[in-house]
């Protein structure tokens, strides 16, 4: 990432921009606004980089190749293969916020954000004030939220919930297969993160897996024949939707088996239709040939729970001994932002990337969409654009001030 020969002069800047969110998001951002001259801060709440992926489980890696998964000015090194590991992509962020010499506060949670006063009664726009934990309040020229797409565990409430009397935990808090060695597991939820749970839980000996299934999955496999599924998002992102969905049913036909008799249904709505409505296809590390050796087997979605049982849709009850919900996560942005009118019916933000929000300018999302040409290539995109946008509101802002 070469420096802007138009970039802004760090040292005159009253205020910085703040970046909430030390993920690869945050850092990608931060890095994109120093390269342009903006002083950028990035508050973290945790004690350090990629606090979320830390969390993740121990054989998670990126469905994205790692050419394509590189943030800006610094590409990821050949060592960690095509399919990035979790620890590696720690690794990684370690080392782009220490490349970039990023400011990072740490162990600093931001709650809330309000519009600041413009100064000097000018018409000049005041900024932003970031309300954070220890009663501190400070001055931002601009935001960059990226707190991230999985913030905050999602677990239905399903009736019963709370008196069951097995073991009931989100994904969140899954990390490997060893304490269920043995046992007799429902994971519920078939995205890719409950596929990959399943499938671990296989491999690690689990004596029974069961994966409750409300809506058939797309299912894709992460490589053809040396062309991984991510460069097919990138090339049919931005043809129109039922031309995608035509597309992918004669893909998935040719490359996927029909599941139908073990339980797993082609799904009815088309593939990118189902993108559009938040929900990306599942990318195949096994869960193909477990649902065809029946090692995993797919069951009706959760209804209830009833003392030890499970009661499933379909009117059978079970007895696992653990229920793992791989049931999403909310965005969480509410209590932060929810008063500035910049989230939709669903929590999510109406704007995003470059694109500041008409009543909040100089507010800008980041990580916040699941696209199939990949999160991590979409998040270095966006930040080269919002730094962009706000090298330029900045220079506007320093012109109208003179």
């Amino acid at each position: 990432m070469s420096e802007d020969p138009t970039a802004l002069d760090m040292t005159t800047q009253p205020r910085p921009v703040y970046v909430i969110g030390a993920g690869p998001g945050g850092l990608a951002a931060a890095a994109a606004l120093r390269a342009r001259g903006v002083r950028a801060v990035v508050v973290e709440k945790s004690d350090g980089v990629g606090a979320s992926w830390r969390r993740h489980y121990d054989r998670l890696r990126l469905h994205t190749t790692r050419q394509l998964s590189a943030l800006p000015g610094l590409p990821m090194p050949r060592r960690f293969g095509r399919w990035v590991s979790r620890d590696d992509v720690v690794r990684y962020l370690e080392k782009y916020a220490e490349f970039h010499e990023l400011e990072l506060v740490t162990g600093v949670e931001v709650t809330r954000i309000e519009p600041a006063a413009p100064e000097g009664g000018n018409g000049d726009e005041g900024g932003w004030i970031l309300h954070a934990s220890g009663g501190r309040e400070l001055a931002a020229a601009a935001v960059v939220i990226a707190t991230g797409y999985n913030h905050t565990p999602a677990l239905p409430d399903w009736p019963g919930r709370d008196a069951y009397e097995g073991w009931l935990l989100h994904a969140r808090e899954y990390r490997n297969p060893q304490p269920y060695a043995g046992q007799d597991v429902l994971v519920v939820g078939v995205g890719n993160t409950g596929a990959e749970i399943a499938v671990d839980l296989v491999e690690g000996g689990a004596a029974r897996v069961r994966l409750a299934v409300r809506t058939a999955p797309h299912i894709m496999r992460r490589s053809t024949a040396g062309w991984p599924a991510q460069r097919s998002g990138i090339l049919v992102r931005r043809l129109p939707a039922r031309l995608v969905d035509r597309l992918g049913a004669l893909v998935a036909k040719a490359s996927v088996p029909d599941l139908s008799a073990y339980g797993l249904p082609r799904p009815t709505t088309g593939l990118y239709s189902r993108v559009k409505q938040g929900s990306i296809p599942v990318q195949d590390v096994g869960l193909i040939d477990a649902v065809r050796s029946g090692t995993v087997e797919p069951v009706a979605a959760v209804e209830a729970f009833d003392g030890a049982e499970v009661v499933l849709a379909d009117g059978s009850r079970i007895t696992p001994d653990a229920v793992i919900a791989a049931t999403g996560y909310r965005r969480a942005l509410e209590d932060l932002v929810g008063h500035l009118g910049v989230l939709d019916e669903r929590g999510r933000p109406r704007t995003h990337g470059a694109r500041s929000p008409e009543q909040a300018r100089g507010l800008y999302f980041t990580g916040f969409s699941n696209p199939i040409s990949g999160m991590f290539r979409e998040m270095a995109m966006d930040a080269e654009k919002i730094a962009k946008a706000v090298a330029r509101r900045s220079r506007t802002t320093t012109v109208a001030a003179r």
